[in-house]
């Protein structure tokens, strides 16, 4: 993947770039020759069981295990022990798939009955069970480092020291037997609601991406956003926004969105102005959305819709508004960044946007298609399945775009390849919860942290995104949003937040990490495209995503803020949903400006300080602390109204400065 992930950049960038994509992904292999083949035909097999399983039913008892197995012999196929070993399979790869392999053909021979003693298994069961503990945690090592290993090891020890821990952490505690029976043997450990997602939505999703790049869809996009953005004032960075929401929808992934698009952009950024520095962070910025971004979002969307019981359509619908005010902060930076440079503008391709469109618009038909099929009842698996098929049909409507032979093998293999980190990470993810469940650790992490912020909803929030911020800067986006769903959300719904909300909160700070050292990856993978500084560039990525991340407190903290999620509580309307985005939009916008330092001429230290307030003002209006709270008269309080007033007179004043300045 990442040999063409930035073709066109130097030498040294390009080594640059792949250390990242390798951090990100893992340090594989570099297969050649018959091995190659081999190996990408068990990438091809894999896709092709479980597109099968998409259609037919596969019992739970068989999919997961199956899939997991899958997935560890094409980790220890793929991704070598230490990077100095990648130059050829070894044969304690091979002995590991074995052992693998052996632990899951044991499991499903066991049937019933092998379930039925988790809770005292035998001698057989406890040796199969601590290696396959072991395996999952290798192949976790392999793909995304020692820290999720680690993390684990650390739950592992919480279960089994229970009684020896100091209060208030004393549980009974959990011997080993017990433990791996419930890891191994239940559906609540390893094979739990993380593996499930894995199994069927997060690998049919990267099948589904690797079709739409194949087909050249990624390259539409790009054009597309050129097209519709050149020759205009700011065009350079709007485009970015633009092909970074495209791009990033379909893909799901902040790193590869950063990498593809910014191999092409930044020559583009450059010309209009950009430093180095802050072209990486735009880039980086934009990157991260594809995380946030439907149809497809991160792996973590969907497990919260397997987590609280609800249709990937609800998450969809949830993340839609949050999106949008994301992309609006960075675009409201970018405008002010333009307006500080002199609004600089470049050229757009040779094709216009009618030309591109007319050619090429096909690409947008299996996006469409993937909400539709859910709009009409399909499953969300059955829905991308049948949006992968449309993917692979409408290719031939353009020569160029046909998925030959070829194409198809190399969308297939890739497909699977691609789940690879996610799904060893959500494998792993489930030792956490394993534990979490057994020992009743997220009850009491939640009474510890309520009692900390002293029942105050607004401190609890603060610290819980605290708590999932510092746990992403040590694990994938994936498994930080894992361990804190069940450790910390539970501290919000007790104080009365709706569970949908504090979930969608959890994930979007979990998904901050991804631009904060010493994982931020996509901002480092954009300094070595750009030639930036790594931290300067991580710096300008976190000026150009701040504002958006206050809007998860919106939807915490102020009971009208749910309407943000698209959700409706009793006694609320469309009506009280287009006025909280609206004023979350303007609130976020303020903020954007502050940061920048600029509206229509420079701030003062006393009008940025006014911008801020107003910023807070008409987004936090009142720090609500009950939900109890009654709906009517929502959002029309003093305190917001102070800050709408407060910033139209900012901006009076500012475009009497203007007016001064220009004349």
């Amino acid at each position: 993947m990442s040999q063409d992930a930035a073709p066109g950049l130097e030498e040294s960038a390009r080594r640059k770039v792949e250390e990242y994509l390798e951090a990100d992904e893992g340090a594989a292999h570099r297969h050649r020759g018959w091995i190659l083949a081999a190996v990408t035909a068990l990438f091809v097999g894999m896709s092709l069981f479980h597109l099968y399983a998409a259609v037919d039913i596969v019992p739970t008892q068989v999919l997961r295990p199956v899939h997991v197995a899958m997935v560890l012999a094409m980790c220890f196929l793929t991704f070598p022990a230490l990077k100095r070993f990648r130059d050829r399979i070894r044969w304690w790869d091979l002995g590991l798939i074995a052992l693998a392999l052996v632990v899951i053909v044991y499991m499903i021979q066991g049937g019933d009955d092998f379930t039925d003693r988790n809770t005292l298994p035998d001698r057989t069961d406890i040796v199969l069970g601590a290696a396959f503990v072991v395996l999952v945690l290798e192949a976790a090592r392999r793909t995304s480092g020692w820290i999720m290993p680690a993390v684990c090891l650390m739950f592992i020890a919480y279960a089994m020291l229970g009684p020896h821990l100091p209060p208030p952490w004393t549980h009974r505690g959990y011997d080993a037997a017990r433990l791996v029976g419930h890891l191994y043997m239940t559906l609540e450990g390893i094979f739990g609601v993380a593996v499930d997602v894995s199994s069927s939505l997060i690998v049919l999703f990267t099948i589904y991406g690797a079709f739409l790049q194949q087909s050249g869809a990624g390259k539409f996009f790009i054009d597309f956003s050129f097209a519709a953005t050149g020759g205009k004032r700011a065009s350079a960075g709007r485009t970015v926004v633009l092909s970074s929401f495209l791009l990033g929808g379909p893909s799901g992934s902040g790193v590869a969105t950063t990498v593809t698009l910014g191999s092409v952009a930044y020559p583009m950024l450059k010309r209009a102005g950009f430093s180095p520095d802050a072209a990486g962070g735009l880039l980086a910025a934009g990157g991260l959305g594809a995380i946030l971004s439907p149809p497809v979002l991160g792996a973590a969307a969907f497990l919260i819709a397997e987590f609280l019981k609800i249709s990937y359509l609800d998450v969809i619908r949830m993340a839609t508004v949050p999106t949008c005010l994301y992309y609006l902060s960075i675009l409201v930076m970018v405008e002010l960044d333009s307006a500080k440079a002199g609004g600089g503008s470049v050229d757009g391709p040779a094709l216009k946007l009618w030309d591109v469109t007319r050619e090429y618009w096909f690409h947008f038909s299996s996006l469409v298609a993937i909400i539709a099929f859910m709009l009409l009842g399909f499953s969300p698996v059955l829905s991308v399945f049948w949006a992968t098929v449309l993917c692979f049909a409408v290719s031939f409507l353009h020569r160029e775009t046909r998925i030959g032979p070829a194409k198809l093998v190399r969308a297939l293999a890739d497909g699977s390849a691609g789940v690879l980190n996610a799904a060893a990470t959500c494998a792993a993810a489930g030792i956490i919860v394993g534990v979490v469940t057994l020992t009743g650790l997220g009850l009491k992490f939640s009474a510890i942290a309520i009692a900390y912020a002293g029942g105050s909803l607004g401190l609890t929030a603060l610290y819980t995104a605290l708590i999932v911020w510092i746990v992403g800067l040590a694990v994938p986006v994936t498994a930080s949003y894992i361990i804190c769903a069940v450790i910390a959300a539970p501290a919000l719904i007790q104080l009365g937040v709706p569970d949908y909300a504090a979930h969608m909160f959890i994930f979007y700070y979990a998904v901050l990490s991804e631009v904060s050292p010493p994982t931020a990856l996509s901002p480092f993978a954009a300094a070595a495209i750009c030639g930036g500084n790594p931290y300067v560039t991580t710096l300008q990525s976190w000026k150009y995503t701040m504002p958006a991340f206050v809007a998860p407190f919106v939807f915490v903290l102020d009971p009208a803020g749910v309407g943000l999620l698209l959700a409706l509580p009793k006694g609320m309307g469309w009506g009280e949903v287009a006025w909280i985005g609206a004023v979350t939009a303007l609130g976020i916008a303020l903020l954007g400006v502050a940061l920048q330092g600029r509206l229509f001429a420079p701030l003062g230290r006393a009008e940025r300080a006014g911008t801020i307030l107003a910023g807070l003002l008409i987004l936090f209006p009142a720090m609500v602390d009950h939900w109890q709270s009654r709906l009517s008269g929502v959002a029309l309080d003093h305190e917001r109204w102070l800050g709408l007033a407060l910033a139209l007179g900012l901006m009076a004043w500012q475009w009497t400065r203007r007016e001064r300045t220009t004349a």
